[in-house]
């Protein structure tokens, strides 16, 4: 298995808990297409229990592998060889009159990925990425913002670098502070041992940082992660039982507030091929209950319900709805 990103260490369990709860919002709707020359369009659009509404339009464009590039060399007295690698090829041709060698190096590029959103606050966020140009496991991110109506902007440079028992994050706000965090974590043997930090330029000081540790297999999972210098501290467990049933739980402690610890408890149970329901519970006595049907080939509904289970006579509960097209 590899090594996942710092905020991954514990993604299992956060996934039970979190995700296809669909009473978080009265209404979504999802609309993914794909056209033949890799551009995929997708259009969401909520609806808040406060009947408060918002959208996106995002449009993806992925560049794929096409041809090489090739940089040549000289030098002098170097004998003919061959070789290949993963992305690399290296072709050595020596001339026997003269001596002299000329070595090609052709390089396949990876292509890139061209991110383009604009939202209902009228907000454009463009996302531009190159995975495995330079170094195989090395991609970099450039993300750009801006609001027309404030003439707000924003830019940030993202690198990450994975390896078979590494994985290393940068993140760097260049207009606000500017500031960068940096994390890393490494594995060995389903082990894994994290940390992060954030760094103030202007401030020239380290601003927060957090560390964790876990492991992971592919039937079970448990982490231990402090963060908010160290005073937050959440430790998660999931396990898949079988190929139907997952089970997960988190339990979370706040040493400077000093109050109880939080627990929620969650599972996951798949009733066929094609519909699961899920269910989760936290120690406030709040339950959630969730249903997602694919009701045919690229149409899926998802039904969701929370209720206060200490206050049941009052209107605290929420239900939730959300249909996803792909095409």
């Amino acid at each position: 298995m590899s090594v996942p990103a710092f905020t991954d260490i514990a993604k299992s369990s956060n996934d039970l808990l979190n995700k296809d709860f669909y009473h978080l919002s009265a209404a979504a709707l999802e609309v993914k297409s794909n056209t033949p020359n890799n551009v995929a369009f997708k259009v969401t659009g909520k609806s808040t229990h406060e009947r408060a509404t918002s959208g996106l339009l995002e449009a993806k464009y992925t560049d794929k592998p096409t041809g090489t590039t090739s940089l040549h060399m000289l030098s002098m007295q170097m004998r003919t060889s061959f070789s290949k690698k993963k992305g690399f090829d290296f072709f050595i041709n020596l001339s026997p009159m003269t001596g002299k060698a000329q070595m090609l190096i052709f390089y396949r590029t990876s292509g890139l990925t061209v991110t383009q959103t604009w939202n209902t606050a009228n907000a454009l966020d463009t996302k531009i990425e190159l995975k495995d140009a330079l170094v195989k496991g090395l991609k970099a991110e450039v993300f750009g913002t801006f609001l027309p109506e404030k003439s707000a902007k924003g830019a940030k440079f993202n690198l990450h670098f994975q390896q078979s028992n590494f994985h290393g994050r940068a993140f760097f706000d260049l207009l606000k502070g500017p500031t960068a965090s940096v994390d890393a974590v490494i594995g060995q043997d389903g082990f894994l041992a994290g940390a992060a930090a954030g760094y103030d330029v202007q401030k020239a000081a380290i601003t927060n940082y957090s560390a964790a540790i876990g492991y992971t297999n592919p039937l079970y999972t448990a982490s231990v992660t402090a963060t908010n210098n160290l005073s937050v501290f959440s430790a998660a467990y999931y396990h898949k039982v079988n190929s139907q049933v997952e089970a997960g739980a988190k339990a979370t402690y706040d040493s400077k507030s000093g109050g109880p610890v939080g627990l929620e408890v969650a599972s996951k149970y798949r009733l066929d091929p094609v519909s699961f329901a899920k269910v989760k519970i936290n120690d406030r006595g709040v339950a959630a209950l969730a249903y997602n049907v694919l009701l045919r080939p690229g149409v899926t509904l998802g039904l969701g319900a929370s209720l206060d289970t200490q206050k049941l006579d009052q209107a605290t509960h929420k239900i939730g709805t959300s249909f996803t097209f792909d095409s």
